[in-house]
């Protein structure tokens, strides 16, 4: 299958984004919707989550893209493998996030993971970044207690950003201290971490884990 092209950045705040999408039925998304979910929010051509549900099928794996060529590119990947707890979702996360997040199975969402996210570096298109405050209390309100957020970027400028947000809000104990996470937590890196260090690139990570 040759890759899709699509724009490397999209504005979430532009017009044609800001109709929600509506929640997927789970049970017909998934085999087991009970099982633990893996949301990885902004997930590109979704090749993280699709490497990674193959070695963790007792997990659920949701990427959401807010390019829709690349979540129909995937989902087809997806079909073409018999993945049964797999699903990639077109949506613009800033809209979409809240009524998503509550018609998850309670207790499912487990695992949270921001990646590389458009870093907007204009101080006017800094709204646009996809952790705000906003996020991060939807996250505190429906991860499960004890789940785990990871963020990970090339930019040291956002990476402090998502990692104060997080810090700043009471639900969300740090996993790294004052230090940046040294290697990612799990077995699958992104195509944006393999690409940073093979250019001999730092990575900035920083796990957070929700209280009891």
């Amino acid at each position: 299958m040759s890759a899709v092209r699509v724009r490397q950045h999209v504005n979430p705040l532009c017009r044609k984004y800001q109709t929600p999408t509506e929640p997927p039925l789970w049970e017909k998304v998934y085999a087991n919707p009970t099982q633990p979910l893996h949301l990885d929010i902004g997930c590109a051509r979704g090749r993280f989550v699709l490497k990674m549900a193959q070695l963790q099928p007792d997990w659920n794996f949701l990427g959401l893209e807010i390019r829709q060529p690349l979540v129909e590119e995937a989902n087809r990947l997806r079909d073409e493998l018999g993945l049964t707890n797999l699903h990639y979702l077109f949506c613009n996360a800033n809209n979409t996030l809240q009524a998503l997040l509550s018609s998850l199975p309670p207790g499912t969402l487990q695992y949270v993971t921001i990646q590389f996210p458009d870093p907007w570096f204009k101080k006017r298109h800094q709204k646009r970044r996809i952790v705000q405050p906003e996020l991060v209390n939807l996250l505190a309100t429906y991860l499960a207690p004890g789940g785990l957020i990871l963020l990970q970027s090339d930019i040291e400028e956002v990476a402090v950003e998502m990692q104060q947000r997080f810090a700043n809000h009471p639900a969300f104990l740090s996993q790294n201290g004052d230090t940046w996470l040294p290697e990612n937590p799990l077995p699958v890196p992104t195509e944006r971490e393999i690409a940073t260090q093979a250019k001999g690139e730092p990575v900035y990570r920083a796990l957070f884990k929700k209280g009891q």
